[in-house]
């Protein structure tokens, strides 16, 4: 068989996160803090809309670069936000797959990109099969953005800034002065900042801060399935300022070859989705983050999150892998931190479960620490 296979399949693993959702399936009556995926289902507004768009006969492929529509709504809410003229703008298969369609437009064997530690883990793995190098760039153990050690990192060969704020793993949420700290380095060599806001909507303590607010040469990705609670449907958008356009020309003639376009009847629904008011559900994470964070931090060092659905604390011991090792076997599915980093000091939680589930894995996780 390994004749038959490319060598850069030999370059990343089989997903961590994935393999201890796999045990989740084997396990009777589990507490799974292990994938990021909501606990809650798309409003059925949205519902009607994406049914009323199959019904409709919105069943061809879209533009590659996504509906005009949904573009135009797109453009006017960057627009509305940061003040940018003529945005570029894409849709894409998620945020993941717009990330894909950014590394292969941008990164070429011998590149590297910069990226804080911990991190989302695609970004390694992907840019290793391209030929790239990630430079990992510590921020322990607060997580907060090493500006002067990303300011350090930089070369020639420096291509891209990854920039993730909500955070998946930590929960950290950049400040204004820390993002306009990270716009000076990176504007100081002319480098890219890739913008992951997945996780935009999910901010708990104060206003959310973009990278795109000051930075001119930021790539700003976000996507529909977190806030939404629709991670199968498979839907995202990019956007730019009009100098960037090229850059997301090349996206699209790669989505061309690759994904075609994002699905249509989803893009649809989407147009609803970009007014559509999730207030009550974020309330509702909030209070799960505290649940969390306050039924751990007397017996384990955890820095409290301010964003996303994740907590990634501490394992006691040397080994956040031997500590989740412990946890599975008393039904308790979290995920070794060495998934998101090169350390293996930690475990993520994701707290995207009932209140309930969330009071019980926390008292497990309090005995065995």
């Amino acid at each position: 068989m390994e004749k038959y296979l490319a060598q850069r399949t030999q370059l990343i693993d089989a997903s961590g996160i994935r393999r201890i959702w796999n045990i989740a399936a084997t396990i009777k009556d589990p507490v799974d803090f292990s994938i990021g995926q909501p606990d809650f289902d798309v409003p059925e507004a949205l519902k009607d809309e994406a049914i009323e768009a199959i019904r409709a006969g919105h069943n061809r492929y879209s533009l590659t670069a996504g509906d005009e529509q949904l573009r135009t709504a797109i453009r006017a809410k960057v627009t509305a936000e940061f003040g940018w003229t003529e945005p570029a703008t894409m849709v894409a298969s998620g945020v993941s797959g717009a990330m894909l369609l950014l590394f292969m437009s941008m990164i070429d064997p011998g590149d590297e990109v910069i990226v804080p530690d911990p991190y989302f883990v695609m970004y390694k793995h992907v840019v290793r099969m391209l030929g790239g190098k990630c430079v990992f760039v510590d921020s322990y153990p607060d997580f907060r953005p090493p500006v002067d050690k990303i300011a350090a990192a930089i070369t020639d060969r420096t291509k891209l800034i990854i920039v993730n704020s909500p955070c998946n793993p930590t929960g950290a949420v950049y400040s204004a002065d820390e993002l306009k700290g990270l716009a000076t380095v990176a504007a100081r060599k002319n480098v890219l900042v890739m913008s992951d806001e997945i996780y935009d909507q999910f901010c708990y303590d104060g206003p959310y801060h973009s990278m795109a607010s000051y930075y001119e040469n930021t790539v700003l990705m976000r996507g529909f399935s977190k806030s939404y609670g629709m991670p199968g449907w498979r839907l995202a958008y990019v956007a730019v300022q009009k100098h960037l356009k090229p850059l997301v020309d090349e996206m699209t003639k790669i989505q061309q070859y690759t994904f075609v376009c994002a699905p249509t009847p989803f893009q649809m629904a989407a147009i609803k989705a970009m007014d559509y008011d999730m207030t009550d559900t974020i309330k509702a994470y909030k209070r799960k983050r505290d649940l969390v964070y306050e039924g751990l931090k007397d017996k384990f060092d955890v820095v409290k999150p301010a964003g996303s659905f994740y907590t990634f604390v501490k394992a006691p011991g040397k080994s956040g892998a031997e500590f989740v090792e412990k946890a599975v076997r008393n039904k308790v599915l979290v995920i070794p931190g060495n998934v998101f980093s090169e350390k293996d000091s930690h475990f993520r939680i994701s707290y995207t479960t009932t209140d309930d589930k969330i009071a019980k894995g926390v008292e497990i996780l309090r005995s065995l620490a």
